[in-house]
């Protein structure tokens, strides 16, 4: 009988480990700086693999539960979590996660540098990333549009380093009339005794354990009118509990049995008169609390890049150590190819995640902003993109990774199987993959952001033609001269080639994208919604194989980069395929 024993997928520092994330870093962050995000990140890559992994692992063993009453029969409504739940809590205000958003240290790339260590975090959290994305978007609301007493009073407990004064934030959206359809909010909000006060029911409201929120109700007068639509919607802000410690008028009717992340508690509950504080003005919560999303979206891209990033290193060290067919599985070129495949397709989608958390960090800190109107635009267009892009990638993914790892892949005490619960609820959170498609749609008609997308790639693509080994996310001068010619490039020979067809193949899409964009006013509405979903991945597979190639003119001595962006910009990047009369009029499902 053999005395076989496999040997199960480990990781080290996940910092020092990611040589895409050190590379990209690298270009961006300013020279004087690098030592000390160097640093940090280091510090937080160890953390990532060593206590931080065991805080997940204890609240992922020890899930919340609900207790409801005392022993003598008092409403409680206390929602009792691990001790490991906590310790996240306090290394996310220790490592600053929300803070380093707003301390601005490295100017516009504070924020590339945040999502570079929630990027680290998020797979070694158990999804307390979730609380800490509501946290940062109410924070940048609060400073957008919070009145003197919030900026002062509560913006400094949610972007706090000190674990005794933080605070994280939720966001209590969903209700059983309408999830993404928030105009059927039934939530009302009506003015007592000089103080507003919510009623009615949330649905589904992530990380209940937070000490505010930030939600939306309709306004009702003393008459009992109300606004219909999301027109009649305000936004509220309110404290989960009073100055006594009683929960603030809110009844915690259960936790929600989800098909995963279930360390983080999740509930749904009652407004019965929760004393709230109106933010913005009246009737004007959904354009106020879009701040607080375009936040949210972007922590939900860098997290799907956390997650896949972990899952992919595990699933390369078992392919080093699994012996099959008398060789490791690395060596069989079959799973090397599967392999290899994903590691393109994680590629495209980092730069894609990263992209945006430059933007924002551009129109954050505009200082050296030459025109803030286009990035304002790229940003409201690429954030939906970016989220819908890299969930429904990452989703594919990792089926395929599980299926790497054999039956072991379906063994629960392995810690594989959740890695496919959890990464579900990424493509559903913050808007699912056809709302953010439709959103796509809204953004290229009220910012004219598919004019300014197709400017951008043009332009960048004949900036590298000029400098092609040291391509930059800032606007470079354009080039007079053909698309990276060979004659006014450094770029090693071989490289050149394949970087000359990339080029070629991102111009053409760029051509296909251009004809469409000349029949949008034309379609009629159906059509432009039946196509969103292939316009959302064709704009993320252009701006996606722009940065791939960016990143390997940018590093002219990283063959693995060259070969990415190859392999990506070889794929087809132009995906509309418009819908015929029959298929709007007889579309049969």
């Amino acid at each position: 009988m053999s005395d076989f024993l496999q040997t199960g997928p480990a990781i080290s520092n996940t910092f020092t480990s990611d040589k895409l994330l050190q590379s990209l870093l690298q270009r961006f962050i300013p020279t004087q700086h690098w030592p000390q995000v160097q640093t940090d990140l280091q510090r937080l890559g160890a953390r990532a693999a060593g206590d931080l992994l065991r805080f997940a692992e204890d609240a992922e063993q020890n899930p919340p539960w609900h207790r409801p009453f005392s022993p003598w029969g008092e409403r409680l409504d206390e929602i009792v979590t691990a001790p490991g739940w906590q310790s996240l809590n306090d290394a996310s205000a220790e490592e600053g996660f929300v803070a380093s958003g707003y301390e601005r240290r490295y100017g516009e790339f504070s924020r590339l540098y945040q999502f570079a260590g929630i990027y680290l975090f998020h797979p070694s959290s158990a999804f307390y990333t979730c609380p800490l994305a509501m946290t940062d978007g109410a924070a940048r609301l609060i400073e957008c549009h919070g009145d003197e007493d919030l900026k002062a009073r509560v913006l400094p407990r949610l972007i706090s380093r000190d674990p005794a004064t933080f605070w994280t934030s939720g966001q209590w959206m969903t209700e059983k009339t309408g999830g993404s359809d928030i105009s059927n909010t039934e939530t009302i909000a009506r003015f007592q005794n000089g103080q507003w006060r919510l009623y009615g029911s949330k649905w589904f409201t992530s990380a209940i354990g937070t000490q505010m929120t930030m939600t939306l109700a309709r306004i009702e007068d003393e008459q009992g009118n109300q606004v219909a639509g999301s027109r009649g919607l305000s936004l509220f802000y309110l404290e989960v509990h009073d100055e006594t410690g009683r929960l603030n008028g809110i009844e915690i009717l259960r936790l929600k049995d989800k098909l995963g992340t279930k360390a983080l508690p999740t509930a749904e509950l009652r407004l019965n008169g929760t004393v709230a504080k109106m933010v913005g003005g009246h009737g004007e919560g959904v354009k106020t609390i879009a701040t607080l999303f375009n936040v949210t979206r972007i922590y939900n891209a860098c997290t799907t890049m956390g997650a896949w990033r972990r899952l992919l290193d595990l699933a390369l060290d078992y392919a080093g150590k699994r012996v099959a067919f008398n060789k490791p599985l690395l060596q069989h070129p079959l799973h090397f190819r599967q392999l290899a495949e994903i590691s393109v397709q994680f590629h495209a989608c980092f730069h894609l995640a990263m992209y945006v958390t430059l933007l924002l960090g551009r129109e954050e800190v505009p200082d050296n902003d030459p025109d803030p109107q286009a990035t304002r635009a790229l940003l409201r267009l690429m954030t939906p993109i970016a989220k819908l892009y890299c969930a429904k990638k990452n989703m594919i993914a990792t089926s395929e990774l599980i299926e790497s790892f054999g039956g072991a892949g379906f063994i629960e005490d392995t810690g594989l199987p959740k890695w496919l619960r959890d990464n579900q609820v990424l493509t559903i959170w913050e808007g699912t993959t056809n709302v953010l498609s439709l959103d796509v749609l809204r953004a290229i008609k009220t910012e004219q952001a598919l004019p300014q997308f197709i400017r951008t790639v043009r332009d960048r693509l004949q900036a590298l033609s000029a400098q092609a080994t040291s391509a930059t996310f800032s606007d470079a001068p354009l080039a007079d001269t053909p698309l990276l010619d060979t004659e006014n490039t450094a770029l090693d020979i071989e490289n050149t080639a394949f970087h000359i067809e990339s080029a070629k193949q991102i111009t053409e899409a760029l051509k296909h994208l251009e004809h469409y964009q000349d029949l949008m006013p034309k379609l009629a509405s159906e059509e432009l919604e039946y196509n969103a979903r292939d316009l959302a991945f064709s704009l993320g597979n252009i701006m996606a194989a722009l940065l791939l190639l960016e990143h390997a003119c940018a590093l002219p001595d990283d063959e693995q980069a060259a070969i990415i962006a190859q392999q990506f910009c070889g794929s087809s990047l132009y995906v509309i395929t418009p819908a015929t009369e029959l298929h709007l009029k007889h579309l049969k499902i």
